[in-house]
């Protein structure tokens, strides 16, 4: 996907009648190093705050932003808005408002996609095409939760709705319909498949996973999985840890044992949600200082990063990141990528439906309120004409009553049908404005 800067959006929102009503703006592994990207994760209270900024009735929302959703994920933060003129800077400045990271920042890493380009993106994005890992199953899972959000806070309307369903249809089809996600892969689980290759054998090291989340369950069924036995689960919450524990058979301990565990651990793979270094330099220095013979393995699955990069400078310590394991995460998906064309083909039927679906919006309003003005002339015009035909029966007044209603249904069927057809063709919004125009109807 090529990165399009905010500044050229104009051009892009100006050359198509539905493209301007949806726009993506976003940042992902492919375009932001991962120091960037921890700056940029937003913890759902924070997303819930900006997206509550959008809901229905509010007025401070920002110039040329009607909707909201918010995609936060370990490898991109992406927000899908129905725009308008000046949407993209007002975007960028919710992005920069809600993660902190000015907007000059963010210029250079960021991308904007309009209409279709935006459609598909979210397409390929729900089938795992975009993701680090191809296929990888938890995307379509997350874009649910941030469309969820969105309509929870009334920050998802028509436009949104129709995109988001539409894509979450597409990744469903696309993982039904192919192997795409066959033996479905993990950040969590090539973190494990990295460890096993690196170390002599997992079965004997003893392996600490910290964390207690999604990633950290995943980690352990993967260890599970590579018959890891010596593993101790760390987190904050102790009763966390200790139902997860619990699943696998594994220990736990409280996270301010963190320090002892870690003297003793061969392999660590951090997955929390904390926003800052929960293993720092000074840390991991003392621990080691107590086995200074026995190497250790750090996996940060986690974004913002759980463990201080600075550590890698420690005599026999390897600190491995997310953007390690994109560079590993390639060798591993060949047989993946020989599903592409079949699942290109079906997200290409569920984008064009889709977009088709979104042209739609350009010309729904506007038949919703021809109708109305055809209706309201038609009842004032039997209203006005009543005298004259006051002495016909009730029967007969219905009939005239039917007669005017069908009349004004064969007149616009032709128009009507020929203007869905020209909002599927794109040039839906320019006959909505020449329509209005000529009925005097209000925008």
């Amino acid at each position: 996907m090529t990165a399009v800067l905010v500044e050229e959006l104009r051009e892009q929102q100006s050359a198509a009648s539905m493209s301007a009503a949806v726009l993506c703006l976003g940042v992902s592994y492919r375009t932001a190093p991962l120091a960037l990207r921890d700056r940029l994760a937003l913890s759902p209270p924070v997303i819930a705050a900006t997206l509550s900024r959008f809901s229905c009735g509010r007025g401070d929302r920002p110039a040329g932003v009607s909707e909201l959703v918010i995609l936060s994920t370990c490898n991109r933060l992406e927000l899908y808005a129905a725009a308008g003129d000046g949407g993209a800077e007002s975007l960028l400045g919710v992005m920069a408002e809600s993660t902190g990271v000015d907007a000059s920042e963010l210029r250079p890493a960021v991308y904007a996609l309009t209409g279709a380009d935006a459609a598909r993106h979210l397409c390929r994005t729900a089938a795992g095409l975009e993701s680090m890992i191809l296929g990888e199953p938890q995307i379509l899972g997350q874009l649910a939760e941030a469309f969820s959000m969105a309509l929870a806070q009334g920050a998802a309307g028509h436009t949104l709705s129709t995109l988001f369903r539409g894509a979450l249809r597409a990744g469903r089809r696309a993982r039904a319909e192919t192997a795409i996600n066959r033996n479905p892969a993990t950040v969590s689980s090539v973190a494990v498949k990295l460890v096993n290759e690196t170390i002599a054998d997992l079965r004997t090291a003893s392996v600490l996973v910290v964390g207690a989340g999604e990633m950290a369950e995943l980690t352990l069924a993967a260890l599970h999985h590579r018959g890891a036995r010596e593993v101790c689960v760390v987190n904050r919450t102790r009763e966390h840890a200790e139902q997860l524990s619990a699943r696998f058979v594994v220990r736990s301990l409280g996270f301010e044992r963190l320090h002892v565990a870690l003297e003793s651990a061969d392999v660590v793979i951090a997955s929390t949600a904390a926003p800052h270094h929960v293993i720092t330099h000074a840390m991991l220095a003392n621990a080691m200082s107590a086995r200074p013979s026995r190497p250790m393995i750090l996996v940060d699955i986690a974004v913002p990063r759980n463990v201080d990069p600075a550590v890698s400078s420690i005599p026999g310590v390897r600190c491995v990141d997310l953007d390690d394991l994109h560079a590993h995460v390639s060798k591993t998906l060949v047989a993946r990528t020989l599903e592409l064309p079949r699942a290109n083909a079906i997200l290409e039927e569920e984008i064009d439906a889709c977009v088709t679906s979104l042209r739609h919006l350009d010309v729904q309003p506007l038949i919703a309120d021809l109708r109305a003005h055809t209706d309201a002339v038609r009842r004032e015009t039997l209203l006005r004409a009543r005298r004259h035909f006051a002495h016909l029966s009730a029967e007969d007044q219905a009939r005239v009553e039917a007669f005017s209603e069908s009349l004004i249904n064969r007149l616009f069927h032709e128009p009507m049908v020929r203007l869905r057809a020209e909002a599927r063709n794109g040039q839906g919004a320019g006959y909505a404005v020449a329509l209005r125009e000529l009925f005097g109807l209000a925008k």
